[in-house]
């Protein structure tokens, strides 16, 4: 019977610790189903089964720290997938309709029934069992919760509107889970905001528009308090995988490279009327726009005039390795800690494709997909503080880079214009950089060129 071992699926890792298992005992897998996720010091990764058959036994369980080449899941033959008989067919209650399945919202290639046996549901979660009807008056309901005139509730809590059938009607998946009023709909679908990923704190477990503009800005949801046992004082939380090794990156950044960090507060108000300009256009509809995509574009340019920026320090070879690319890291905050995933060859990229890398990059993040590669070879990083309130920092840089850029809130605040005060919006640069060989004369230059574009986009034109 053949058991997965675990793989390195690092450069040179030795252990990784069981999040969560995508199958159970009994379950049908086939060759490249995902069947569990794990933490390794880099990231969150899926692991696909090299092996067909039905799950004979699960020899790892969640939570666990193990080494690499660790039986993790024995997998034996299955008669079904060899061509044996096929089961029977399942009884009207033993119907599930499944909710993680875009098919069953008929949204996929041909026609697909809801209704799926539970021995075809293969590696996905377990689905939500829906009664038969619940659709109609869910869709009453959720007419209701906008009106105001009724709390809106979940489906699966809805009594039947209609009598229960051995097949279902093709549901959309999103309509039965996402609680929203019109206007937060609107914002997300002009945002790029899929609900359905959306954690909601509003009013009787609705989405509100602040759940929208968080997941929009790359901003983590806000956590629950964590649960304690009455009496308690204090709670430890094991140091491990992604929180673990940035710790140890960060310290071992800090006292190695002499930082030195220079701070420019500026007007934005140009980007800011320049960023709703964009939004406007027709090709720029699909993607996300925000002050960010301005200064990544910005510090693009900028490198061309300052190429230190974009280099980094070899100790062992005593050498400072000048990267004719630029492989710009966007740190994200994640539940399991701090990640900085890089967008390969930014300096070809086109702003609307710019645009996109960054929306995609901010997604997998958020929901803790990103993989060892997207953030390997890093040369620059961008640290977004902004989207926390925050007006700026002293960023620490990432490893194997020599620079980092903060950028803080974008506020509303009084400004002088030709002598006159006025109500701009502002923010604040932060550039933390190696100071072993890049000095304050090249620093300075680079930052100023930044904060010029970001002034007055247009002035970009001139790189």
């Amino acid at each position: 019977m053949p058991e997965y071992l675990l793989p390195d699926v690092g450069e040179g890792l030795t252990e990784a610790e069981i999040v969560s298992w995508k199958v159970k005992v009994g379950d049908t897998v086939a060759i490249n189903d995902i069947v569990c996720e794990i933490e390794t010091a880099k990231s969150i990764v899926e692991l696909p089964s090299p092996f067909a058959g039905v799950v004979s036994a699960i020899l790892a369980p969640e939570g666990e720290t193990i080494p690499v080449g660790t039986p993790i899941i024995a997998i034996g033959d299955d008669a079904a997938a060899e061509g044996g008989a096929a089961p029977a067919t399942p009884a009207p209650e033993e119907m599930e309709i499944d909710l993680s399945n875009p098919a069953a919202s008929g949204s996929g290639e041909g026609e697909s029934l809801v209704g799926r046996m539970k021995a075809d549901r293969g590696p996905t979660r377990r689905a939500r069992k829906v009664p038969s009807g619940a659709a109609a008056a869910h869709m009453q309901a959720q007419a209701a919760f906008e009106s105001g005139a009724a709390p809106m509730v979940e489906a699966a809590e809805l009594e039947p509107a209609v009598p229960a059938r051995s097949q279902a009607e093709p549901l959309d998946p999103a309509a039965l889970r996402v609680l929203a009023k019109p206007p937060v709909r609107k914002l997300a679908k002009d945002l790029g905001v899929d609900l359905a990923t959306l954690e909601a704190s509003g009013p009787n477990g609705s989405i509100s528009r602040e759940d929208v503009e968080r997941a929009a800005s790359g901003a983590p949801a806000a956590a629950a308090a964590p649960q304690r046992a009455p009496g308690e004082r204090e709670t430890r939380e094991p140091i491990k995988g992604v929180r673990k090794m940035m710790a140890g990156a960060m310290v071992q950044s800090a006292f190695t490279a002499p930082h030195v960090t220079e701070w420019v507060t500026i007007d934005a108000t140009r980007t800011v009327e320049f960023v709703e300009r964009l939004k406007a256009r027709r090709e720029f509809r699909e993607v996300k726009v925000s002050p960010l995509l301005v200064l990544a574009r910005a510090v693009m340019l900028a490198m061309r005039r300052t190429p230190q920026l974009n280099s980094f320090w070899d100790e062992a070879a005593q050498e400072v390795v000048l990267k004719h690319y630029v492989n710009l890291g966007i740190a994200a905050a994640t539940p399991r800690g701090l990640v900085v995933p890089n967008i390969k060859d930014a300096q070809e990229l086109s702003l609307l494709d710019l645009a996109g890398a960054l929306g995609d990059l901010t997604a997998v993040a958020r929901d803790g997909k990103t993989q060892p590669a997207d953030m390997a070879g890093g040369t620059f990083t961008i640290t977004n503080v902004g989207v926390f309130g925050v007006d700026a920092g002293t960023p620490i840089i990432n490893p194997g880079e020599s620079a980092i850029l903060c950028f803080g809130a974008i506020r509303k605040q009084p400004w002088v214009v030709d002598d006159e005060i006025v109500v701009r919006h502002v923010t604040t640069l932060a550039l933390s950089f190696d100071h072993r060989h890049i000095d304050g004369e090249a620093g300075s230059r680079f930052l100023s060129d930044v904060a010029g574009m970001v002034e007055d986009p247009a002035s970009a034109l001139l790189f």
